[in-house]
């Protein structure tokens, strides 16, 4: 399918919708405004430069790194539908030695510096030492590269010293926060060792800390971190990544936040926009329930019922969105995926509605491409014009939501009473 919609801007913006379950324009429950906290979020675009040819060529690397970070996301479900652990996956030999209230964030696109990731900025250790740090829905533990290094990858702010914080607290394995991992060792003086394995071949070693964290002009002390001496895969760019998932280990969990919200600006764009915890949406949110999976606590799953397209319910069932009582199925809001994964049946219904939805417009180019200037449904293959259908079909029983059909829209998820929220153009 490739269309040449250049000018059929409004047409496009209004041909596809979400029906979630329950839909309400009440606003979500606010705390107190004198609580709020937020960061500057930051494409990765106006972080690091690429090292890319041409705008082609950045475009389907960042779809490979994509298909990576699904087949990371669906691994990990599955391993914990079929109650294996992530150690199975373990890229390195156990025995092997390792070389030695509310806040606000910036948010950038991290799309220019090795993955499709948004950055923010984020100090770690007292003095802080600022680094860029990947933003993920879809993960829990919090880390940081840290000298020294058996095996760091190139990152745009010097590696983390820890002996130059006062602030730094091996944490001992008899802590809960260790006993919360996944995957961990316990080193000779009894101090605990991490180990996050992404599905995709990306992983981080390190020793499991506590640290303080500064956001702004915002700290918070004793937040569980993992200072990775051995780190691998698809970071390049960013220093660490702030888990934001639903497990105890992540920021937010550690924050102990009743609520948090952020806004992707454009992948490509030099703006910034904000990471917030503890601020209420705005009373025009339109909400739906935030749905768990008992099988694995991390992914924020939406009650969904259906997609529209032109204003017409297609002829999905409500199954299609729903987790079954195994633990697999459900749809997932994830800031790291870019292009929304949909199960193929359910792709193919809206494909063939969107391409039947379309069909007056004029054709261009081999029929595979879909040139269309709506950006939260198109990305941008090149820079004459021609862009891809932002979805696509996967065999994984796990449909995802991405960053692309999030862009522009500040995301909130109320944590205190399951709801989340969309409030478009609040960035």
């Amino acid at each position: 399918m490739v269309l040449d919609v250049a000018d059929a801007l409004e047409k496009t913006r209004n041909v596809l919708s979400f029906t979630p379950v329950g839909q309400s324009l009440s606003a979500l429950p606010s705390p107190s405004p004198s609580s709020f906290l937020s960061i500057h979020i930051h494409p990765r675009a106006s972080v690091h430069k690429s090292s890319h040819l041409d705008y082609k060529s950045l475009t389907l690397s960042r779809l490979e790194r994509d298909s990576a970070r699904v087949t990371s996301l669906a691994t990990r479900l599955d391993l914990a539908v079929n109650g294996f652990s992530k150690s199975d996956l373990r890229p390195l030999d156990k025995g092997s030695e390792l070389g030695a209230e509310d806040l606000e964030s910036p948010i950038v696109s991290g799309s220019n510096q090795g993955s499709g990731e948004y950055f923010s900025r984020v100090g770690i250790g007292t003095p802080a030492s600022q680094v860029y740090m990947v933003l993920d829905t879809g993960s829990d533990v919090n880390w940081v590269q840290c000298a020294p290094c058996a095996d760091c990858y190139q990152q745009s702010d010097p590696i983390f010293e820890p002996s130059l914080s006062s602030s730094y607290s091996p944490l001992n394995c008899e802590a809960q926060q260790c006993k919360y991992l996944d995957d961990s060792e316990c080193r000779n003086d009894r101090t605990c060792v991490y180990e996050v394995s992404y599905g995709d071949g990306s992983y981080t070693v390190g020793d499991f800390v506590t640290e303080t964290i500064t956001l702004g002009s915002d700290s918070v002390n004793n937040v569980a971190i993992g200072c990775g001496h051995d780190n691998e895969g698809l970071f390049v760019g960013a220093g660490g990544l702030l888990g934001l998932g639903g497990g105890p280990l992540s920021f937010s969990s550690q924050l102990n936040a009743s609520t948090f919200s952020y806004c992707l600006v454009d992948r490509d764009s030099d703006s910034v926009s904000t990471l917030e915890f503890d601020s209420a949406l705005p009373p025009n949110a339109v909400t739906a329930p935030l749905l768990r999976n008992h099988q694995l606590d991390t992914f924020y799953y939406l009650g969904l019922t259906g997609i529209s397209v032109g204003g017409q319910l297609l002829p999905i069932p409500e199954s299609a969105f729903q987790i079954d009582e195994s633990g697999n199925g459900g749809i997932i809001i994830d800031s790291g995926t870019a292009v929304t994964r949909l199960r193929t049946d359910t792709y193919n219904v809206l494909r063939d509605a969107f391409a039947k939805g379309t069909k007056n417009l004029p054709s261009a180019g081999n029929g595979k491409v879909l040139p269309l200037p709506a950006k939260n449904y198109m990305i941008p293959v090149d820079s004459i014009g021609t862009f891809c259908f932002a979805f696509a079909p996967t065999s994984s029983t796990l449909s995802i939501i991405g960053n692309v059909q999030q862009q522009g829209t500040r995301v909130g998820f109320d944590l205190a009473n399951s709801r989340v929220g969309f409030v478009p153009n609040k960035c």
